[in-house]
């Protein structure tokens, strides 16, 4: 029998697809070790814009959610003073009922509490965090508070005396949302505080308590309580707002990050299975090449 031996053709053939092999090899070999589809974003193809527009709308949301953490702790921060302001009023209002009963001592007591108190609510007012006075307005760098001209005299139970306010009338907000902004500022000067710091002025500053100005006082304590009460429960809402924005925040990053999954995660147990057919073929290749490249003219007619 007569054999034309020709092999030039048939391996280079072979070795083609043998480097094709290795090539798809190498990149699913990297698929594997990263779990990605691709390393950068022409490997996605017409998935590309997408899965672009997914990683911005996802970095854009956690922009919201560290913007809504910040301002809860800040009203957090704001929810504790108030609070310390209703139990000046309470502990206020407990004393000058004591003093209706015209006892001096009594009397003397409730006018040496209001003098504290008064120092005590403008440090209360002056509150920071991190490194911001956070009832001051948009004005975060200097105290809200300054008592220097405001604690001399007795001023009025019954007109509104601000003076003692440096801050400006910004109220803070926090964007928590592409359509949502949630607004939770409350600044030193709000009435409820105004109340609180004229009361307590009158009384600390007061010699003697007549019946009368008693009787006012704690008619203004009362309003005072009511007031600051409200400021609390209008800071619990904005809180639960801005929680409950961040979770819905988290809720899309979730779904978001799953999409984008979708697009450019790899299915890493079926490459691998793929690797093993690849290289099972690959080896074959080789060999057959191998096998070709060894026949010759002069091997043949031996």
């Amino acid at each position: 029998m007569v054999m034309r031996v020709a092999t030039f053709a048939q391996s280079d053939l072979m070795i083609t697809n043998a480097l094709r092999v290795q090539a798809v090899m190498a990149n699913e070999q990297e698929q594997e070790s990263s779990g990605l589809k691709s390393q950068d974003f022409g490997g996605y193809g017409s998935s590309a814009g997408q899965v672009v527009n997914l990683q911005v709308s996802v970095t854009r949301s956690q922009s919201y959610i560290d913007a809504a953490q910040l301002a809860d702790n800040k009203v957090q921060v704001m929810y504790s003073a108030v609070g310390s302001m209703t139990d000046i009023i309470t502990q206020l209002r407990t004393q000058l009922s004591a003093a209706t009963t015209g006892s001096s001592t009594a009397t003397a007591s409730v006018i040496n509490y209001a003098q504290q108190a008064l120092s005590q609510m403008g440090a209360t007012l002056n509150t920071q965090y991190n490194g911001e006075y956070i009832f001051g307005g948009a004005d975060t760098d200097a105290a809200p508070a300054d008592l220097t001209s405001f604690a001399t005299g007795t001023g009025s139970l019954t007109t509104a005396d601000t003076s003692y306010y440096k801050g400006d009338s910004e109220i803070a907000s926090v964007r928590v949302s592409d359509s949502q902004t949630v607004s939770y500022g409350v600044t030193a000067d709000n009435p409820a505080f105004e109340q609180v710091m004229r009361l307590l002025k009158f009384v600390g500053n007061s010699t003697t308590l007549t019946s009368s100005n008693i009787t006012q006082a704690l008619d203004l304590a009362s309003t005072a309580l009511d007031s600051v009460s409200t400021v609390q429960a209008k800071l619990s809402t904005s809180a639960s707002q801005i929680e409950t924005a961040s979770a819905s925040q988290t809720d899309y990053q979730n779904f978001t990050q799953t999409l984008s999954g979708d697009l450019t995660n790899v299915d890493v147990a079926a490459v691998t299975a793929q690797l093993a057919t690849y290289q099972t073929q690959l080896t074959a290749s080789y060999s057959a090449i191998a096998k070709i490249q060894s026949l010759s003219l002069a091997s043949y007619l031996k």
